[in-house]
C-alpha cells in the first residue's frame, strides 16, 4: 500500500480543514514546497495536492504552487480543485501534475468528463468520491446528492477509470479513524479497483488496518501535521 501525503492549499499556504469547513481552517506551513520536499526526503513518491481556493471558485487558483513542487521534486502529483474546463485540465497536466483529480465535474457534467476520458485517456485521472452516508457529496462538500456511491463508482469503472479515492466527510480532519467498513464494502464489490482511502487516518494502526483490507493507497494529511504520525514512521512503513 502506497502512502500519499496531502497538501491542502488556501492562499498558497499549507492548511487543513475539519469536515470540509472553510471556517475551521488551520495553517500548518507557509511554504508547501518545503513540506513536499520533506515527504520526498523520506522516500514517498506521490503527493495529493488540493487547491481549496480552486474548489470554491470553480477554477484553479494555486497552480503556481503545483508548478513549483513539480519543478523542484520528483513526486508524482495528483492535483485537484477547480478543474472544470478542458483548458484548465491541459494547464494542470502541462504544469506538472501526473494525475488530474476530478470530483464534482464527474457528477454534474458527466458528458464533459466522459469526453475527457476518451480524449486524454482514463489513466491521467484520479476520481474522487466524497461520501456522506454512502451518497456522493460535491462542491468542496458543500452540496449533498442522492447518488449512490457504488453506482457512481461502477459507472466510471465501466469507462476505464481504475484509480479512485473515497473520502467519508464525517471522518475527514477529525483524526477518529478511517471508514474501514465502507472501504471493505467497496473492495468486495470492486476487487479490480485501485481504491485509495482518504480521511480520518489518525495513527499508524489505521494504515496497517487499511493495508490489511486491501486498499491500494492511503491519503494522509492532518495526522502528519498534528504529529500523530511521524515522517520516520511513514518511512519505515
Amino acid at each position: 500500500m502506497q502512502i500519499i501525503p496531502a497538501i491542502d492549499l488556501i492562499d498558497g499556504k499549507c492548511v487543513r480543514l475539519t469536515e470540509g469547513d472553510y471556517a475551521q481552517k488551520k495553517i500548518y506551513n507557509e511554504d508547501p514546497l518545503e513540506v513536499a520536499k520533506a515527504f520526498e526526503g523520506i522516500g514517498l513518491m506521490r503527493l495529493h495536492l488540493v487547491d481549496l481556493d480552486g474548489a470554491k471558485a470553480g477554477e484553479v487558483v494555486n497552480w503556481k504552487v503545483l508548478e513549483k513542487i513539480a519543478n523542484n521534486t520528483s513526486l508524482k502529483i495528483d492535483f485537484g480543485g477547480g478543474i472544470k474546463k478542458e483548458s484548465t485540465l491541459k494547464t494542470v497536466l502541462d504544469t506538472g501534475a501526473t494525475y488530474a483529480t476530478i470530483g464534482s465535474l464527474a457528477v454534474k457534467s458527466r458528458n464533459i468528463f466522459e469526453e475527457w476520458i476518451e480524449r486524454f485517456g482514463a489513466a491521467v485521472f484520479m476520481l474522487g468520491a466524497d461520501v456522506f452516508e454512502e451518497k456522493i457529496a460535491i462542491g468542496g462538500w458543500l452540496e449533498k446528492t442522492d447518488i449512490d456511491v457504488y453506482i457512481f463508482m461502477q459507472s466510471y469503472m465501466n469507462k476505464g477509470v481504475k484509480q479512485m479515492f473515497c473520502t467519508d466527510i464525517q471522518k475527514d480532519g477529525k483524526l477518529q479513524g478511517p471508514s474501514i467498513d465502507l472501504y471493505k464494502k467497496i473492495i468486495e464489490k470492486f476487487p479490480d479497483l485501485q481504491l485509495i482511502a482518504s480521511g480520518g487516518v489518525s495513527n499508524m494502526q489505521d494504515l496497517i488496518d487499511l493495508r490489511a483490507i486491501g486498499c491500494s493507497a492511503a491519503i494522509v494529511g492532518k495526522a502528519i501535521y498534528e504529529n500523530r504520525i511521524t515522517l520516520e514512521e511513514l518511512s519505515a512503513f
